[in-house]
Order: C-alpha cells, then sequence, then structure tokens
C-alpha cells in the first residue's frame, strides 16, 4: 500500500475536512479526493462518510486511523530529524489558553537559563476548540485544553485544577458589607457591575451554578478577552470578577482586591495535556510533557 495515501487519509480523518486537508499537505482538493478513493478501493471499504461540512470517518476509517496514525507520525520523527543527525534542535509547537499557557506552562517549560529545555519553542494560543482542532490537524505537538478530547486519536492526561475565586476592589467589598453575602446569597451581589472576558459571562456563570445555583443577574459591563486585563480592570474597581487563584494571588495579597466569599467547595476548573497519539514516542514531545506534570505538582 503506499504511504502517500495513508498520509492524506490520515491528515484528512485528523482536519475532517478535503479541503483543509488539502491545505495542511499542499495537495489540490481534488487530488486529496481522488487519492482517498484510490485507498477506498483498494480497500474495498468507504473510509468516510461526506456531509455538508466535511467528512466524518466511518467505523473502519477511525480503525485504520488509529492504527496507522502513530506509525506514520515516527516515519515522519525519522525523516525530520534525520538518520545520522543526533545534534538538531527540534521545535515543540505549543498551543493552549492565553492567560495559563504564559503565566504558568511557558516559563515551566523554559526552566533555568543554564538548563536548556532540549528544544525550541514555538506558542499559539487559542480556546480548547481551536487547540484541540489545530492539534488534530498536525498544526501543534502538544496543547493545553480545558476540554478533553473524545476518541482515539489524541490523548489526554489531567495536568492540575485550576480554584476559581470571586474578587472585587476593597470598595465594592466595603459596599456589600462583611456577611451579607453569606446570608442573602448572590442577590447581594445584583447590583455590582461584572468584569468578564465574552459576554455570555463563562466564568461568572460557572461560579453562580457552582456555588449560588443561581444565574447571575447583571450583564457584562466590562468585557475584555484576556483574564489579566480581568483582573487590572477589577482592582481599579470596575466591578466584580471571577478569576483563577493562580492569577490573582499575588493582587490578593497586596489587597488591590478582595475575595468576596469562600465556599466550602471551591469551583474548579480542571486541564488537560493533550498530544496526538503516540506522538509521545518523540523525545521533544515526551520531555516537555513529562516536565509539565512535574512542575504541576506543585501549581495545585
Amino acid at each position: 500500500m503506499d504511504l502517500a495515501l495513508l498520509r492524506t487519509f490520515v491528515t484528512v480523518h485528523r482536519a475532517g475536512s478535503f479541503t483543509r486537508a488539502a491545505a495542511l499537505l499542499g495537495l489540490s482538493q481534488p487530488a486529496v479526493t481522488s487519492q482517498i478513493r484510490t485507498l477506498e478501493r483498494q480497500l474495498g471499504r468507504p473510509l468516510f462518510l461526506r456531509r455538508a461540512r466535511g467528512v466524518t470517518p466511518t467505523t473502519v476509517g477511525d480503525e485504520l486511523a488509529h492504527k496507522a496514525a502513530p506509525h506514520l507520525d515516527a516515519l515522519a520523527e525519522i525523516v525530520e530529524t534525520g538518520l545520522a543527525d543526533t545534534s538538531s534542535l527540534r521545535t515543540l509547537h505549543l498551543a493552549g489558553p492565553p492567560e495559563f499557557t504564559a503565566e504558568r506552562v511557558v516559563p515551566a517549560l523554559i526552566g533555568p537559563a543554564d538548563d536548556g529545555q532540549g528544544f525550541a519553542l514555538r506558542t499559539s494560543f487559542g480556546n480548547a476548540e481551536e487547540v484541540l482542532d489545530g492539534l488534530a490537524a498536525g498544526h501543534h505537538d502538544l496543547a493545553v485544553s480545558t476540554a478533553r478530547p473524545r476518541g482515539g486519536l489524541l490523548t489526554a492526561t489531567a495536568l492540575c485544577d485550576e480554584e476559581h475565586v470571586l474578587v472585587a476592589a476593597p470598595r465594592w467589598a466595603e459596599q456589600i458589607g462583611t456577611g451579607k453575602l453569606d446570608r442573602n446569597g448572590a442577590p447581594a451581589l445584583d447590583h455590582v457591575p461584572v468584569v468578564e472576558v465574552h459576554d455570555s459571562l463563562p466564568f461568572v456563570s460557572r461560579y453562580w451554578a457552582s456555588v449560588f445555583d443561581a444565574r447571575p443577574a447583571a450583564p457584562g459591563t466590562v468585557v475584555v478577552p484576556d483574564l489579566r486585563a480581568v483582573l487590572a480592570c477589577t482592582a481599579a474597581g470596575a466591578g466584580l470578577a471571577v478569576l483563577p487563584r493562580y492569577l490573582c494571588a499575588d493582587a490578593l495579597e497586596r489587597g488591590e482586591v478582595v475575595a468576596l466569599h469562600h465556599p466550602v467547595v471551591p469551583p474548579l476548573r480542571t486541564y488537560f495535556l493533550v498530544v496526538r497519539t503516540g506522538t509521545l514516542a518523540m523525545p521533544h514531545i515526551a520531555r516537555a510533557h513529562e516536565g509539565l506534570l512535574r512542575a504541576a505538582a506543585a501549581w495545585n
């Protein structure tokens, strides 16, 4: 069987689209379609179901991808590094949410200046859907995600839990008053403006549902698409916010913001380290994966 056909097949399986696979492979879409049809004729079974948007693998397609993809990745590793070149510095392509990646993941990977990490690093930011799609399509080697992927093409390992804290500037804490939130619950905060990363209030809504079993009444007054900016606006007095503890711990210690509530069970969100199945056999990916797991042991 022609390895080029398998390579095209795995790329289509990961990309979920002939068009995206063609762009990744540097081929025309008709060429990709022709190669997939040739492979299907050789196997005597359909590998994909054509949909209005993209393709869905059949059971046979999924089984073939799970068996073939790790071996094709290993062959690509041999070709890219060279059989005799042991001194080349591999590039690790990492993707994850901007704040967590910048504040925790990248510093943990870089390490001390006199102890190089053994790979060059290229970083991309995005939400969970974006980074997992990019990983599956081969754009990234390692992804940090708040969603655990389904299926067998991606392998996820729990990295750490992130505690969420309800905070505001001291003047808002004084206005709310000691004990009022404990007595009245979420309605005690209805008059306080909300600072968030999106109009849908993802962090505040999750906190309200988990802690108060309610929905937030106030809309987002200040919306900025970065949690570090949310912290800055909150410290400046723009309103309340729900932030990861790792991000606001220093501001809490300095008194720039105050924790408004201390639930017995604080809301948590889990981060996962995700790779394409089989790629942990590649030394630079394995080293980054192991290094982050060791670093995360001190984060919780």
